[in-house]
């Protein structure tokens, strides 16, 4: 005689399959397995339309900042930017007031030689750390990317696992019995899927655009690097 676990699976077979019914009538561990992934995959959004955000923000400044560096001819007018814009969280800004800083502490040290290489150390440092800044949401995109397959395939594992017992259980192998809990199996899957689809897109799409920004900060550091390189040989 069928068990009363399986009677429900008649019931929701009877039933329009959707995802709210196949997340109710799931197990303890289909279930937590549905939400996770939902979570990852809402997680995984968040961080998308948040580093596009940040992205446009962060290429807007920092190409007004370099249209406004490129209008200096005098290191007065560098002394200038660099009251203006000290304390900025613009990465070209950033890249610039580190460079001035140690510029500015050189001082009147005749070691010429020593004093590129700690102007080219400390622009190589804030170029990286702009970089590192902007890359901080990729580690999740690709553990979200790599791992949500796998959690997905455990819940359709499970969940297939959990129907064949009902079918020892109870001995009915009828489709209206059976194709309930391998919807719900099935259903992981699909979950892990819509997670990990779009995260290893945007992984991807955004590492592609970190190396554009990187390119885009290194010229530019270069660009600094020649002018004040300038400026302390003419200052001894």
């Amino acid at each position: 005689m069928p068990s009363l676990e399986m009677s429900g699976n008649a019931d929701l077979a009877s039933s329009v399959l959707s995802p709210v019914t196949l997340f109710l009538h799931a197990d303890m561990v289909g279930r937590l397995v549905m939400i996770l992934l939902l979570c990852a995959s809402i997680g995984s959004w968040a961080l998308i339309f948040g580093q596009f955000f940040r992205s446009s923000a962060a290429n807007r400044a920092s190409r007004n900042f370099e249209k406004a560096y490129s209008k200096a001819e005098s290191m007065g007018e560098l002394e200038r930017f660099y009251d203006r814009y000290f304390g900025s969280n613009d990465p070209s800004a950033r890249i610039f007031l580190a460079g001035m800083q140690t510029a500015k502490s050189a001082g009147k040290v005749t070691d010429h030689e020593g004093e590129r290489d700690r102007l080219s150390l400390s622009l190589e440092d804030a170029v990286a750390a702009a970089v590192e800044d902007m890359s901080s949401p990729l580690s999740s995109l690709a553990t979200i990317g790599s791992v949500s397959p796998f959690v997905g395939l455990f819940g359709t594992v499970w969940g297939i696992m959990h129907s064949f017992s009902q079918i020892a259980a109870g001995g009915n192998t009828a489709m209206a019995i059976v194709g309930p809990g391998i919807a719900e199996a099935l259903f992981s899957t699909a979950l892990g899927l819509f997670a990990a689809i779009p995260a290893s897109i945007a992984y991807n799409r955004m590492s592609h655009t970190i190396g554009r920004f990187e390119s885009r900060l290194t010229r530019f550091s270069d660009r600094i690097y020649i002018t004040l390189s300038r400026a302390m040989d003419a200052r001894h």
